[in-house]
């Protein structure tokens, strides 16, 4: 699902205004269908106290829409307009008088502190003041009315996005943003709902469809996309029945030191579940006993010496290397490490200690082969590039840094991020059940099992990650967030795969055939 920056946002607006024939109150009237649709089918004319909270665009005009829906159906509601200027979009305008028809209930205006209505938590509180469209300073009532929505407790439900919150830069200070429980965006998300500095602002979105036009969502190419089960579903590659063990790669797994040997095999495990044909390690000798007795399924190469790798070298010829996990930062490491990046003609994915050697070193960085893949949590990412004002500069620092050395950069977190060329891809599974030690090793196995079944790196970056996150989904169904530990990514990796395949729900009609 592609996601639109706010300038996309009003040229698919408009364009859709143009090639359908409608006005703009008429898809001001469809959003505010398809937010009535969505809390109709949850309330089911329960008489819950609904209060609307409108601004004086077209924000608050969707609001209004939606309290005017709500009214002809018999809800309980009360609407308010947030007064913060004179000047009010014709469409707010014309559905404000759409209200004071269907309604002898009229809308109240709030001017100051004095005009907050009361509010308990068993209300309900529909966000619709401001929309993408923010540019000004919020006055200090409309903060203290967001700081009352907080202190109400009661159950908040954002239009289009979050009152407050810009598509495009972090906020600066925390009361000026309305905290949603519900986002309704329309037709797709924004960017800003994924980053971690945003991230108390939001609980849960949801994308309503507005009918925009297909052809403009089809061929509008944008910075940011969310991926989904049909998004990486074509990547998926089918079996040859008559393929073999050869035919989807060697991946090779250079990691490990003293007391890290676990990391090594758990990346190995990772790679040989996604599909990897054969897998090898390479160890310092204190890892060939533990990784022949718990994973026989793997072949190793050992390091001549015992605690740490000092001589990258192999005879075998792997499809791909995967490297870093558990190697540590040893001097003899280093050199070793820089040795082989010097001569290597590999695809490589690196990790851990594999980072933090090149951001020791960055001038090994011009060595990395072309179309690498780095998986960096947010402190390696940090060395790596250098520090960042905001989510949105890190982004964009690392945009610039994918590009100058032609790799993928995968930031991992909650929801994780790859950045290759010019664009982002924003991961959609995954749960806090994954903040536990060697989830990021299972990971770089992942990825590095897909790569060596010829994935392209895009396709082994986003595919790796979408299904590491949903193993991890669908294992919390059992084993919760706190329990859940890195060999239960690997071993709900099966039915990660399977769920692709699962038959999809019937689609929702869409607001126009409902209404």
């Amino acid at each position: 699902m592609k996601i639109f920056s706010k300038e996309q946002i009003y040229e698919g607006d408009r364009l859709t205004i143009k090639k359908q024939n409608i006005s703009s109150t008429d898809l001001m009237e469809r959003a505010g269908i398809s937010l009535f649709n969505w809390l109709n089918l949850r309330l089911q004319g329960a008489p819950v106290p609904v209060l609307v909270f409108c601004g004086i665009g077209n924000n608050g005009g969707d609001g209004l829409v939606l309290a005017r829906h709500l009214v002809a159906h018999g809800y309980n509601v009360k609407t308010f307009i947030v007064d913060f200027s004179d000047k009010r979009s014709p469409d707010f305008l014309q559905n404000y008088e759409r209200l004071k028809e269907t309604t002898t209930d009229w809308p109240e205006s709030i001017h100051a502190v004095d005009d907050f209505p009361e509010i308990t938590n068993k209300d309900i509180i529909i966000d619709a003041v401001f929309g993408v469209g923010l540019n000004r300073p919020i006055s200090d009532w409309v903060v203290a009315l967001f700081k009352h929505f907080k202190t109400a407790n009661a159950l908040t439900i954002s239009v289009d996005i979050p009152s407050g919150l810009f598509t495009d830069s972090i906020p600066k200070h925390e009361d000026q943003v309305v905290k949603s429980n519900f986002i309704l965006s329309f037709q797709t998300p924004k960017l800003v709902f994924f980053l971690p500095e945003t991230s108390k602002y939001i609980e849960q979105w949801e994308a309503l469809n507005i009918d925009i036009d297909a052809e403009y969502l089809q061929n509008t190419e944008t910075e940011a996309e969310i991926l989904g089960k049909f998004d990486v579903l074509p990547m998926y590659k089918q079996r040859d029945k008559f393929s073999h063990k050869g035919t989807f790669g060697h991946s090779l797994i250079i990691g490990g030191s003293y007391g890290k040997i676990g990391a090594v095999q758990l990346a190995c495990r990772s790679a040989l579940v996604a599909g990897a044909g054969l897998v090898t390690a390479f160890v310092p000798k204190c890892g060939y006993i533990p990784l022949q007795t718990a994973f026989p399924e793997a072949m190793v190469i050992t390091d001549a010496h015992k605690k740490v790798i000092t001589n990258i070298e192999f005879t075998i010829k792997p499809t791909v290397v995967g490297l870093g996990v558990g190697i540590g930062i040893d001097k003899k490491t280093i050199h070793a490490f820089e040795t082989f990046l010097k001569t290597n003609t590999i695809p490589l994915v690196i990790d851990a200690d594999g980072l933090n050697m090149l951001s020791e070193n960055k001038d090994l960085l011009k060595y990395l082969k072309a179309d690498s893949i780095l998986t960096p949590h947010p402190k390696e990412l940090k060395r790596l590039i250098g520090a960042w004002e905001d989510d949105f500069d890190k982004l964009q620092k690392t945009k610039a840094f994918a590009k100058k050395y032609n790799v993928l950069v995968l930031i991992k977190g909650a929801n994780s991020i790859a950045v290759y060329k010019d664009k982002l891809y924003v991961n959609s599974t995954g749960n806090p059940g994954l903040a536990t030690g060697g989830t990021g090793d299972v990971l770089t196995g992942i990825i590095t099992g897909l790569v060596s079944q010829g994935y392209a790196t895009l396709e082994a970056a986003c595919f790796g990650m979408y299904l590491h996150g949903k193993s991890a989904d669908i294992a919390v169904e059992t084993k919760g967030y706190q329990s859940l530990i890195a060999s239960d990514v690997i071993s709900y990796l099966p039915q990660a795969y399977l769920d692709l395949f699962e038959q999809p729900e019937m689609p929702l009609e869409t607001p126009a055939q409902k209404a």
